[in-house]
């Protein structure tokens, strides 16, 4: 192997990557099919998102081996838009989508990433964990007793198959041996075919079946900023996730940018659109894929599964797919997170948050909701908690003219609000002086909390001077000071 060449060219790694991408394009198939059903269109236009999402994000994505897709999260979103006025304004809104996203990934949204907080992290993929395994539970509801062995004798062969060889991925020989089993035993059993009809052609471009109107806008806007908003959210906490279990980093920003061009070349090709599908970038990252050859080989299978081979993969009993899907919920699962140890030694205020997570999430069946959820309930446990930092503590003069308050710690809106109630206006000598020199000002709330101070002060005819300002903080205190009141 040459120096310099991608690491994708050497055989060993092409064929891990190849057939980890074939159990994906396998998963993706149902997945994308109930999600058409979910946003009320045929399922060829879930399995088209898939094929171009997954392609063009292999390209022009920032976090490689992760999975693009049609996905449910993107499917609640433009469902309503869908079923009220059709096909040509879903694939209009899904374009405007991608725009914007393109638009938000430049401006830097991904920069945000760096306010969820730890906690929110471990509750979005616990949440992920269960919203997965619930997912597979109608699949085990009034179904035909022999589901249930075949379920388990799915999971036995994921489980002890590895520890004979890792040659060709469990998942793989899983689906397969149900798939020659159900079909050679004549099982009648719930399969791929049963969710919706296949395509049997490559899907062609074409501009959305609009009209290119003010009020076109004007409709699709909404769900267009909805679209970009909890499809870039999904796709930046996959990739973080995966960059923790690969123990590598990623361009959050291209892949921001990636996902609009994904989903714009989607949307022309008259897709629903779509984002980093979890469950599917687990089972490709749990079967030792690590870079773009996975997802672009599972976006090209896809369509191949599709065309070429749909009277096969039709065949395919759901209880393979239910049974690698069940697999990767407990694999996902941060069980450490749950044990007593840990339980013990985390604060409470990190367990409400992740539980809140986990919560909202389960509840609404949407991993952006709780996230956000999440991250403001930690911003505001995180607030009151560094409200109580800041001291004041006073030292009088022996001779008694001069009062010297020492402020410590950090005053901002939360901490500063109960600033102003900790001086002795009536008691103090004429010339009071405050140290600030271990504070820092951070918000105008503090610059109008020790305006107020001063202003107490000045109505006994009392002097007071600030002291010891660090140099961002005088800047702020300079600029602010005797701006707020609106008195003048």
């Amino acid at each position: 192997m040459r120096p310099g060449r991608p690491e994708w060219l050497k055989p060993s790694v092409a064929r891990t990557e190849i057939l980890s991408g074939l159990v994906v394009a396998l998963a993706l198939i149902p997945e994308a099919i109930s999600f058409s059903i979910i946003a009320g269109v045929d399922p060829s236009v879930g399995l088209f998102a898939s094929f171009t999402m997954a392609v063009v994000i292999a390209i022009a994505g920032g976090r490689p081996a992760m999975i693009s897709a049609a996905t449910g999260a993107i499917a609640l979103v433009v469902a309503p838009l869908a079923r009220e006025h059709g096909l040509g304004y879903l694939v209009a809104t899904v374009i405007l989508g991608g725009l914007i996203q393109v638009a938000l990934g430049a401006l830097g949204v991904a920069k945000l990433m760096r306010f969820v907080p730890r906690s929110v992290m471990v509750g979005f993929v616990n949440a992920l964990a269960i919203l997965i395994f619930m997912a597979q539970v109608p699949e085990l509801v009034d179904v035909p007793w022999v589901v249930y062995p075949l379920v388990g004798s799915a999971l036995a062969l994921m489980v002890f198959l590895p520890r004979l060889t890792k040659v060709v991925p469990a998942p793989l020989i899983s689906i397969a041996a149900l798939t020659a089993l159900t079909i050679g035993a004549g099982l009648a059993v719930p399969t791929v075919g049963d969710r919706g009809t296949l395509p049997s052609s490559l899907p062609v471009p074409g501009l959305p079946d609009v009209a290119f109107t003010l009020d076109t806008l004007t409709l699709i806007a909404p769900y267009a900023v909805g679209f970009a908003l909890v499809g870039l959210m999904e796709s930046l906490m996959t990739a973080k996730l995966v960059d923790d279990l690969t123990d590598t980093r990623s361009s959050k920003t291209r892949e921001s940018i990636g996902q609009g061009v994904a989903n714009i070349v989607t949307g022309f090709f008259g897709g629903m659109g779509g984002c980093a599908m979890i469950g599917q970038t687990m089972i490709n990252v749990r079967n030792g894929a690590r870079t773009r050859l996975s997802t672009f080989t599972a976006g090209v299978l896809l369509m191949v599964l599709c065309i070429v081979f749909g009277p096969l993969v039709s065949q395919i009993p759901m209880a393979a797919l239910v049974a690698v899907m069940i697999l990767v919920s407990v694999g996902t699962f941060d069980w450490h997170s749950i044990a007593p140890a840990t339980l013990r030694r985390m604060p409470a205020g990190e367990i409400g948050v992740m539980v809140i997570t986990v919560a909202v999430v389960v509840v609404t069946h949407n991993l952006a909701i709780g996230v956000v959820v999440g991250s403001l309930t930690g911003l505001v446990i995180f607030a009151r908690r560094v409200a109580h930092l800041a001291e004041v503590s006073a030292v009088v003069d022996p001779d008694g003219g001069q009062v010297v308050y020492a402020v410590t710690g950090e005053l901002f809106f939360a901490s500063s609000n109960d600033l102003v109630s900790r001086f002795d206006y009536a008691g103090d000598p004429d010339d009071v002086v405050i140290d600030l020199t271990d504070a820092h000002i951070w918000d105008a709330s503090s610059v109008a909390a020790l305006d107020a101070v001063e202003a107490k002060y000045a109505a006994r005819g009392k002097t007071v001077r600030i002291i010891g300002l660090n140099q961002p903080s005088a800047r702020m205190h300079a600029t602010l000071s005797g701006e707020l009141s609106g008195s003048r």
